[in-house]
Protein backbone atom coordinates (compact mmCIF):
# COMPACT_ATOMS: atom_id res chain seq x y z
CA UNK A 1 0.00 0.00 0.00
CA UNK A 2 1.19 3.34 -1.05
CA UNK A 3 2.59 5.50 1.92
CA UNK A 4 0.66 8.51 0.59
CA UNK A 5 -2.12 6.87 0.41
CA UNK A 6 -1.91 6.21 3.88
CA UNK A 7 -1.01 9.11 5.33
CA UNK A 8 -4.18 10.66 2.84
CA UNK A 9 -6.45 8.03 4.39
CA UNK A 10 -5.26 9.20 8.19
CA UNK A 11 -5.66 12.83 7.93
CA UNK A 12 -8.54 13.08 5.96
CA UNK A 13 -10.38 10.56 9.09
CA UNK A 14 -8.43 13.23 11.51
CA UNK A 15 -10.05 15.79 9.93
CA UNK A 16 -13.48 14.44 9.84
CA UNK A 17 -13.34 13.53 13.42
CA UNK A 18 -12.11 16.71 14.56
CA UNK A 19 -14.69 18.46 12.53
CA UNK A 20 -17.81 16.66 13.66
CA UNK A 21 -17.14 16.16 16.96
CA UNK A 22 -17.33 18.57 20.17
CA UNK A 23 -13.85 19.47 21.37
CA UNK A 24 -15.32 18.65 24.75
CA UNK A 25 -15.56 15.42 24.12
CA UNK A 26 -12.26 15.34 21.96
CA UNK A 27 -10.52 16.62 25.41
CA UNK A 28 -12.28 14.24 27.54
CA UNK A 29 -10.19 11.29 25.90
CA UNK A 30 -6.99 12.15 26.53
CA UNK A 31 -5.63 12.00 23.18
CA UNK A 32 -1.91 11.57 22.86
CA UNK A 33 -1.00 11.23 19.35
CA UNK A 34 -2.68 10.81 16.21
CA UNK A 35 -0.53 8.63 13.47
CA UNK A 36 -1.24 6.90 10.10
CA UNK A 37 -0.58 3.09 9.66
CA UNK A 38 -2.11 0.09 8.13
CA UNK A 39 -4.19 -2.50 9.92
CA UNK A 40 -5.39 -5.45 8.72
CA UNK A 41 -4.28 -4.22 5.06
CA UNK A 42 -6.26 -1.24 5.44
CA UNK A 43 -5.25 2.47 5.62
CA UNK A 44 -5.66 3.63 8.73
CA UNK A 45 -5.37 6.45 11.81
CA UNK A 46 -4.01 5.32 15.10
CA UNK A 47 -5.12 7.35 17.89
CA UNK A 48 -3.47 6.79 21.38
CA UNK A 49 -5.97 7.83 24.19
CA UNK A 50 -6.32 7.53 27.43
CA UNK A 51 -10.61 7.19 28.31
CA UNK A 52 -12.28 6.43 31.35
CA UNK A 53 -13.43 3.11 29.77
CA UNK A 54 -10.38 2.06 27.86
CA UNK A 55 -6.74 3.64 27.97
CA UNK A 56 -4.54 2.40 24.60
CA UNK A 57 -4.95 2.77 20.82
CA UNK A 58 -7.96 3.33 18.61
CA UNK A 59 -7.57 2.12 15.53
CA UNK A 60 -9.86 4.15 12.85
CA UNK A 61 -9.72 2.08 9.38
CA UNK A 62 -11.04 2.29 5.92
CA UNK A 63 -12.48 -0.39 4.60
CA UNK A 64 -12.96 -1.65 1.15
CA UNK A 65 -16.87 -0.50 1.30
CA UNK A 66 -16.40 3.17 2.16
CA UNK A 67 -16.80 2.70 5.73
CA UNK A 68 -14.32 3.12 8.48
CA UNK A 69 -14.31 0.22 10.89
CA UNK A 70 -13.56 1.23 14.60
CA UNK A 71 -10.96 -0.59 16.44
CA UNK A 72 -9.82 -0.84 20.57
CA UNK A 73 -6.13 -2.02 20.96
CA UNK A 74 -4.66 -2.54 24.27
CA UNK A 75 -1.65 -4.52 24.74
CA UNK A 76 -1.94 -7.34 22.33
CA UNK A 77 -5.66 -7.59 22.44
CA UNK A 78 -7.89 -6.17 19.99
CA UNK A 79 -11.66 -5.31 19.93
CA UNK A 80 -13.69 -4.57 16.93
CA UNK A 81 -16.22 -1.60 17.73
CA UNK A 82 -17.80 -1.26 14.52
CA UNK A 83 -17.03 -2.05 11.21
CA UNK A 84 -19.22 0.49 9.38
CA UNK A 85 -18.73 3.57 10.33
CA UNK A 86 -19.70 6.92 8.66
CA UNK A 87 -17.51 10.43 8.61
CA UNK A 88 -19.76 12.03 11.06
CA UNK A 89 -20.69 8.88 13.18
CA UNK A 90 -16.77 8.43 14.14
CA UNK A 91 -16.79 10.49 17.17
CA UNK A 92 -20.26 9.15 18.63
CA UNK A 93 -18.89 5.90 18.13
CA UNK A 94 -15.18 6.28 19.70
CA UNK A 95 -16.87 8.65 22.73
CA UNK A 96 -19.45 5.45 23.66
CA UNK A 97 -16.67 3.07 23.22
CA UNK A 98 -13.95 4.73 25.29
CA UNK A 99 -15.31 7.02 27.18
CA UNK A 100 -19.10 7.19 27.61
CA UNK A 101 -19.98 3.99 27.75
CA UNK A 102 -23.98 2.89 26.56
CA UNK A 103 -25.70 4.37 30.06
CA UNK A 104 -26.27 7.64 29.64
CA UNK A 105 -27.42 8.41 33.39
CA UNK A 106 -24.52 6.40 34.64
CA UNK A 107 -22.29 8.85 32.53
CA UNK A 108 -23.81 12.14 33.63
CA UNK A 109 -23.75 10.84 37.53
CA UNK A 110 -19.92 10.29 36.93
CA UNK A 111 -19.60 13.91 35.27
CA UNK A 112 -21.71 15.28 37.97
CA UNK A 113 -19.27 13.51 40.35
CA UNK A 114 -16.62 15.26 38.89
CA UNK A 115 -17.42 18.48 38.36
CA UNK A 116 -18.30 18.69 42.03
CA UNK A 117 -15.06 17.36 43.24
CA UNK A 118 -13.34 20.18 40.80
CA UNK A 119 -15.63 22.79 42.06
CA UNK A 120 -14.67 21.63 45.64
CA UNK A 121 -10.83 21.63 45.21
CA UNK A 122 -10.55 18.17 45.43
CA UNK A 123 -8.46 15.67 43.42
CA UNK A 124 -10.21 13.53 40.86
Amino acid sequence: MEKEYVMQVAQTAQQQLIATTQANVLMSWGIKEFAATVYSGMPALRIKVNGRLHAGYVIVALNGSDYYEVYLLKGMDAKCVSEEVCCDELGEVIDRAIEKGSDEKEYEEFCHRQFTRLLGGKSV
